[in-house]
């Protein structure tokens, strides 16, 4: 009797003091390490994380993220959130393209692994870095509920704040550190509907509490008026059409371009279209490549990252990925239905394929089986074979002009850089930059160059608020896949509060 009392007394002191274990001392969840990365055969220099946290167990809805602990020191850098857009791309894209902790070379033979080798550019490097599948349907990111799968901006940022607040209870060691949310292209959207959702959470009280202090925007869509009026000005800056043809059509247009319904102005606009038909939309200065294949049209363009590989010949059919936003020169942003990419290259150029674009590398990790078991991400015969940018989601922009967010956000203390690749025609730096002077902010560090070493990596604007405007020059839509180091670099400044 005495031993069975004194043997529960110390089981109650063993649970009363596991109760009072702090929460940095449980850890990360050891199911979701990834032990091991097929293709790559070296010793990985940090901890990476992968699995799905559920944000709707009655609807089975379960978002799909990969975390990359910093190399620098995981217990005090920064977290960051990294979103890719489309709308209806995996976020893989930032990790196997960008910033994420490989570089991916083409496989030596058919239906091998590519080889993976370490990126000296990764953003790991400055932080801990979490890639999320968002929405559902994206990526390895799936519903149990088929009507999920239709969609828009306000239920998207609700589904990926939940998934954060479950992820932060997962990982409790990194509640502390400071958190950041950065993403491009139609992540533009994502970026400031969540940082709201976020902050406000924060002020609610909401448990646990996200230690949040800024975001970042690359190439990011952002308000109709302003999206749609930089193109012309941009073309035409670029030299990419006459001067007599920008005359032609500011006169006819009124100098507005984005919601134009007069026939003068849409001629004119449709002949600005044609002349910058071949040219590669998500950076300027790409030669085009025309593949020989017999199944896509003859303007098909493929930009630097395909050219890697080298040419590919034959009849079958080649896979492409897009660098980031789903909307061509023709489709400024607007409320309403989101057409994906695949949807819209079909209506465009009759093809599934996007133009400009190759993902034959993730396509080709990302659906091998022993990638996805080591990665934790259910098969192909569960869910669906990965794709860069899925046709499985319907969606819609429903939050409207992002500008009122981010007055809301800067002038509630949080900080924002806001970046531009400067050959980027698709969202082109000249509505960044615009909308960003047109908050009004007083200007607090007037327009210069940063430098990368003794060079000039781009032009830069700060305002009060916390607000920072940068373009990096040369780069493409895609900025860290172009400029990779001038990447890095931006990124530890920002997140160091340090001046551009």
């Amino acid at each position: 009797m005495g031993a069975s009392v004194a043997a529960m007394a110390l089981l109650l002191c063993a649970c009363l003091s596991l109760a009072f274990v702090p929460l940095s001392v449980l850890g990360a969840p050891a199911s979701a390490a990834v032990e091991s990365v097929p293709g790559f055969s070296g010793t990985l220099p940090s901890k990476h994380y992968s699995g799905y946290v559920s944000v709707n167990e009655t609807h089975g809805r379960e978002l799909f993220y990969y975390f990359v602990e910093s190399e620098g020191n995981p217990a005090t850098d920064p977290v960051v959130l990294w979103l890719n857009g489309g709308p209806g791309c995996s976020s893989f894209d930032g990790f196997i393209y960008e910033h994420g902790p490989f570089k991916f070379e083409p496989a030596a033979e058919s239906n091998s692994l590519p080889k993976l080798t370490l990126n000296p550019y990764s953003w790991n490097k400055a932080a801990n870095v979490l890639y999320l599948d968002s929405p559902a349907g994206v990526g390895y990111s799936y519903s149990k509920t088929r009507a999920d799968y239709i969609t828009g901006d306000l239920q998207t940022a609700l589904d990926t704040h939940a998934f954060l607040l479950k992820w932060f209870e997962d990982y409790p060691e990194y509640q502390a550190n400071p958190f950041f949310i950065s993403g491009e292209s139609y992540a533009g959207i994502y970026v400031p509907t969540l940082s709201r959702n976020v902050a406000h959470g924060i002020k609610a009280g909401v448990k646990p509490v996200i230690n949040f202090k800024g975001y970042l925007v690359g190439n990011g869509c952002t308000d109709d008026q302003f999206d749609g009026d930089a193109i012309v000005p941009f073309i035409y800056g670029m030299g990419l059409i006459s001067v007599d043809m920008y005359k032609n059509v500011q006169t006819a247009c009124n100098g507005s371009y984005w919601n134009a319904t007069e026939k003068t102005c849409l001629q004119n606009l449709n002949d600005i279209y044609a002349d910058v038909d071949a040219v590669n939309i998500y950076d300027i200065l790409e030669p085009c490549y025309y593949p020989e294949s017999s199944s896509l049209r003859s303007n098909t363009r493929l930009p630097q990252s395909f050219r890697r590989l080298g040419e590919t010949k034959g009849p079958h059919k080649i896979r492409k990925r897009q660098f980031g936003r789903a909307y061509p020169l023709r489709l400024p942003l607007k409320a309403g239905r989101v057409p994906t990419w695949p949807s819209l290259s079909h209506a465009l150029f009759d093809s599934e394929n996007v133009p400009c674009t190759d993902d034959r590398i993730a396509d080709s990790w990302l659906n091998h089986a022993s990638v996805r078991a080591a990665l934790h991400a259910k098969s192909a015969a569960d869910i669906g074979p990965w794709e860069l940018c899925t046709n499985n989601i319907i969606f819609y922009h429903d939050a409207g002009s992002m500008i009122p967010i981010h007055r809301e956000l800067t002038t509630s203390g949080y900080r924002a850089l806001i970046y531009s690749g400067d050959h980027d025609m698709c969202v082109p730096y000249t509505g960044s930059e615009a909308w960003t002077s047109s908050l009004g902010y007083k200007v607090t560090d007037q327009w210069r160059a940063w430098f990368v070493g003794r060079q000039v990596a781009g032009y830069t604007q700060g305002y009060a608020n916390n607000l920072t405007f940068a373009t990096i020059k040369g780069s493409g839509h895609t900025v860290p896949e172009y400029k990779p180091a001038e990447a890095l670099a931006f990124f530890q400044r920002f997140l160091s509060a340090e001046p551009l």
